[in-house]
């Protein structure tokens, strides 16, 4: 394992945090999300024309830029600084791979170049508050039960004998679905062939389709934008090939190989978020005086800190590896998680009286942490899974169903960060 940055990543990394320190301060940040889209489309436009962000991980022979998950990874780091607001996880980390490792021949051509470009943005849609659970994250569930069981809730879909060419009709309906009120292209996951021969599919929904009704959901992260979707008897159309498709586990296998490689994705994401909280901490305490001093100066303070600082930098060591080794993703993200949990609580305190207003920055740090542990966590489950698929405390069970989706093994990273001086 090479532990070292190549230029073409360095330089990923150097553009990326120019563009953002640029155009993604804190109140551009609190402009966006209050945008009908919940983020800056043209922002979106310029990182997709000069970094081709969303097809990073994309082959070049679908118009990506043919990297690996360890280039994704590095660049959401930089993101997760900024806490910029963009399809990019959905888009990029959740919706692109399914359709790369699920979709048809055609499918594959007509979706990947418009999402590799950015003009084309899609959204993960799986039934209730279960997105966790469908990656795989926080447990194996071989029969799909978070989809609905087959049995009544979830998204329930049947064939359509009026369709040309054999569709399909979706009924039910899908929360937390991330930036599903804006994009264009949803990705349903939904339960077939009734109790007896019930399987889960994933499926293609349009925006434009009759009976799908969408609304934007009030959150506590408004940098991560949730929406409701209803599917009133909407026409949609499998992903993939009917006949190959038959199995259920190649769908399960490959939404938790996405989830392998997503949660490396957002251990980076976070770890980038918690440093720049420390960051903006530690350069806020050597202003604020107290008693004649810096507060920074105060020994307990710097215990805080340094505390702070070891969490922070065993999370990024742990998100680099796992851009390395996707299987390794839960471990880092609930490392990750929690630094960025521990982070910005300590900043909200040692800001003092400044901070506990929700109007200052540090919440916005706060709101994410919290947000993308009930997303994605919580951490004691990360934790407990893993040790599971480990093997700690007994035998280990049967490994999870493979698919097509084969994690791209990259070159792993790590990066000596500025020490904390006070």
């Amino acid at each position: 394992m090479d532990a070292a940055f190549t230029a073409e990543q360095d330089e990923i990394r150097r553009t990326l945090r120019e563009i953002l320190g640029k155009r993604c301060g804190p109140d551009e940040v609190k402009a966006a999300v209050r945008t009908a889209d919940g983020y800056d489309r043209e922002l979106w436009q310029q990182l997709s024309r000069q970094l081709g962000l969303p097809g990073i991980a994309v082959a070049e022979e679908y118009g990506g830029v043919g990297c690996g998950p360890a280039d994704l990874a590095l660049a959401c780091e930089e993101t997760g600084r900024a806490l910029l607001p963009s399809p990019l996880l959905a888009t990029a980390a959740l919706c692109a791979p399914l359709i790369a490792a699920l979709g048809t021949d055609a499918q594959r051509s007509a979706l990947l170049p418009p999402l590799a470009s950015g003009g084309l943005t899609a959204a993960l849609a799986v039934p209730g508050p279960a997105l966790a659970a469908a990656l795989a994250l926080t447990g194996e569930d071989a029969a799909g039960q978070w989809s609905g069981g087959g049995r009544a809730g979830g998204v329930q879909a049947r064939a359509d004998a009026d369709a040309a060419g054999g569709g399909w009709r979706l009924y039910g309906e899908a929360a937390q679905v991330l930036d599903g009120h804006s994009a264009p292209l949803l990705l349903v996951a939904a339960h077939t062939g009734g109790f007896a021969r019930s399987r889960t599919l994933l499926f293609l929904v349009r925006e434009d389709a009759p009976g799908l009704v969408r609304s934007r959901q009030a959150v506590l992260d408004e940098t991560r934008p949730q929406a409701r979707i209803q599917l009133r008897d909407v026409p949609a159309e499998l992903l993939g090939d009917p006949a190959a498709q038959a199995q259920e586990a190649d769908v399960l296998g490959a939404l938790a190989a996405t989830g392998r490689t997503a949660s490396a994705v957002l251990a980076a994401e976070a770890v980038g978020a918690a440093g720049q909280a420390l960051a903006r901490t530690v350069e806020y305490v050597r202003q604020r005086e107290q008693f004649g001093r810096a507060i920074g100066s105060f020994q307990a303070v710097k215990h805080r800190l340094a505390d702070l600082y070891v969490q922070v930098q065993a999370a990024r060591s742990a998100a680099y590896y796992a851009a390395w080794d996707p299987d390794q993703g839960g471990l880092a993200l609930a490392q990750a998680l929690e630094a960025l949990r521990m982070t910005a609580g300590e900043a909200i305190q040692l800001h003092g009286g400044i901070g506990f207003t929700w109007e200052h920055d540090a919440h916005l740090y706060f709101k994410r942490a919290a947000s993308d542990e009930l997303l994605f966590g919580p951490v004691h489950r990360l934790r407990a899974h893993a040790a599971d698929r480990a093997g700690l405390f007994g035998p280990s069970p049967a490994p999870a169903p493979t698919s097509a989706l084969t994690p791209t093994t990259a070159e792993g990273a790590s990066s000596a960060q500025e020490k904390v001086t006070v």
